[in-house]
């Protein structure tokens, strides 16, 4: 039996290119999720395209309501703004997209979480030390350590 990897899927060219390559290099048996926080009709066509791609299976979670209250509120209410310009949406949405790969993780007896960023939008986006302290602790978690 292949191992499994979890892949965080959006649907855009970079996540739907690296499935067939995560397939070739590493044998992978690929799941794709795509976390739903409020992104509206980007969300159609993700089945097939996921399918077309390689994917054995697709998740579509929706985390709409728990993002809204328990990311949003608390981020505005704490007035997180990067540079005093902006709302952090993008950094707001991390952590609840990485515990939820984790929880899919777990389920599916995956050996790994991928994730894809363009680098542009690595330079913008803001991780906070509490989320890079989640992700540390759940990275252990799901291998055991």
């Amino acid at each position: 039996m292949k191992e499994k990897v979890v892949l965080a899927y959006s649907g855009g060219l970079d996540t739907t290119a690296i499935i067939p390559w995560l397939k070739e290099h590493f044998d992978y048996d690929v799941v794709c999720c795509c976390i739903d926080c409020g992104q509206g009709s980007e969300l159609e066509g993700l089945q097939e395209r996921a399918k077309l791609s390689g994917a054995s299976k697709l998740y579509i979670e929706d985390l709409v309501d728990d993002f809204a209250e328990n990311y949003i509120v608390p981020c505005v209410q704490a007035n997180a703004t990067y540079e005093n310009k902006y709302l952090l949406g993008t950094s707001m949405a991390r952590p609840a997209i990485a515990k939820r790969l984790v929880e899919i993780a777990r389920k599916e007896g995956a050996v790994a979480i991928c994730t894809v960023q363009p680098a542009k939008a690595m330079t913008r986006s803001v991780s906070s030390l509490a989320s890079r302290h989640w992700l540390r602790t759940s990275r252990s978690s799901l291998h055991g350590v």
